[in-house]
């Protein structure tokens, strides 16, 4: 899960100001000047008329010249006119403006100036919107902290992993260390159900895969601590729901994530690196909605935002400016991932869409009508396939007992090789087609066994709670 985040401060919207163009007023409109010479005058004193007209000319052009610049500056450090000119002027001044006439109506320049004077958060706020500081007060009673204690194998043990987090304890006479991680949540219902992320509270990382926590506790804004249980989570959505033994306590409010515009402000809130920076608020603005990106080999449907998110800030609240919880956060790219420099790019799962897991959650302990094969497999690649003499897909290391796979006659050592006959040959892909369809819901598996190809109808099934495939270990299957 990409879940380590980089901190951003919004710029004033002054700042970095791109081109202008300017016009000014005719300073030589409603003037008149003597173009004709009195033919009583001696022809010497003719040349010193021009003489002196040319003078006043050059000096007109230096006072306009120098106007122009001095308007410039002051325009471009963000001066609107009425501060240039000043708030006041004479009487004479008035007069010439208005025999002049004028580009702008006053209702027009009252516009344009309050529009010049508003801020980057009032354009991106919604006109009825609370202040930040409200919409912050309003929200943050039901922001958590949540710390999760995981059994570590101890020749596993790291502790640098994708929590971020570099906590680890136990001696050396132990076969068995625990690590802890740290994440955010949100206060869901006064009796005491939580939301978070998946990933804080189950560890499906390639390089640890810790599984889930053996302990879960959630720490209020009051400093209370309370012990947590699971009551379900989903890492397809990386949703996770939890529950303590408390009364009366403050939810936050959602609002509908379907209503969100890209421009406008959100906030979000979280514990970034640990509880010691506890209900940490950015800002920022929704960047895009329904961005389609693959997180830990699962397409996920996520708001675009460029507030910024940190370590720790998983399962926190993204709040629009009412005060309301519109978004999960959950990941953020960063620069490890890539060789280019990456600043802005956090993602929340829209809570509209999240309130039919979380539902599920609480309710069945699982999502309904997931689809699943029944089945584990690793990756065949070319070098693999040329090596062994098989062919390119996925080798299937085990079934399910009594999953769909199984009932429908695959077995361990088969090679799916496409999917209704479409090629697959990694275990994302494979995911992605399932995910299309419901349990209960039939396709036709592409498979070779022993050189041969064949075609296998398999009925999917839902995957419910509990589901093993060996011993006591929970494991996502495909």
């Amino acid at each position: 899960m990409m879940n380590d985040y980089e901190n951003n401060n919004i710029n004033d919207n002054n700042e970095n100001r791109s081109s202008y163009s300017y016009s000014y007023p005719d300073t030589a409109k409603g003037s008149s000047y003597n173009t004709t010479d009195d033919p009583t005058e001696p022809q010497p004193k003719k040349k010193k008329g021009v003489i002196t007209r040319v003078i006043a000319f050059a000096v007109c052009a230096a006072v306009i010249s120098a106007g122009s610049i001095s308007t410039y500056r002051y325009i471009d450090n963000g001066f609107s006119f009425k501060n240039f000119f000043g708030s006041s002027t004479s009487e004479s001044s008035q007069e010439n403006d208005s025999s002049s006439g004028s580009s702008l109506s006053a209702d027009n320049a009252a516009n344009k100036n309050d529009t010049e004077q508003k801020s980057l958060i009032e354009l991106a706020s919604r006109s009825d919107s609370l202040s930040l500081p409200d919409a912050v007060d309003k929200v943050m009673p039901a922001v958590v902290g949540i710390s999760s204690q995981f059994a570590v194998p101890a020749q596993n043990y790291s502790s640098d992993w994708f929590f971020g987090m570099p906590f680890g304890s136990g001696d050396g006479n132990t076969q068995q260390k625990s690590a802890t991680a740290t994440g955010t949540g949100i206060v869901m219902t006064s009796d005491g159900y939580i939301i978070t992320n998946a990933h804080v509270i189950y560890d499906t990382e390639a390089n640890t895969n810790y599984g889930k926590a053996q302990s879960v506790s959630v720490l209020m804004s009051d400093k209370t601590n309370y012990d947590a249980s699971i009551i379900g989570y989903d890492t397809d959505t990386d949703i996770a729901v939890l529950k303590i033994d408390a009364t009366n306590l403050k939810p936050a409010d959602f609002g509908n994530s379907d209503d969100l515009k890209v421009g406008e402000l959100v906030l979000a809130i979280g514990n970034p690196l640990g509880f010691e920076l506890f209900g940490s608020v950015t800002s920022g603005i929704v960047s895009a909605l329904g961005r389609e990106i693959s997180v830990n080999d699962k397409q996920m449907s996520l708001i675009q935002t460029d507030a910024p998110i940190n370590n720790g800030n998983s399962g926190g609240p993204l709040v629009n400016s009412y005060g309301q919880v519109v978004g999960i956060n959950s990941a953020k790219m960063s620069s490890a991932y890539t060789s280019a420099t990456i600043e802005g790019l956090g993602f929340a799962i829209p809570i509209t869409q999240a309130k039919t897991i979380i539902d599920d959650l609480i309710n069945y302990g699982y999502v309904k009508g997931r689809a699943q094969l029944g089945l584990t497999s690793i990756a065949v690649d070319e070098s693999t396939s040329n090596l062994y003499g098989i062919p390119v897909g996925l080798y299937v290391r085990s079934v399910t007992p009594n999953g769909a796979a199984d009932a429908a006659g695959i077995m361990a050592g088969d090679v799916i090789i496409g999917v209704d006959n479409e090629a697959v040959s990694t275990t994302t892909k494979l995911k992605e087609i399932i995910s299309k369809h419901k349990a209960g819901e039939e396709i036709v598996v592409n498979i070779n066994r022993n050189g041969q190809d064949q075609d296998i109808k398999v009925t999917l099934q839902e995957i419910t709670k509990g589901d093993t495939l060996f011993g006591d270990k929970e494991v996502q299957a495909n």
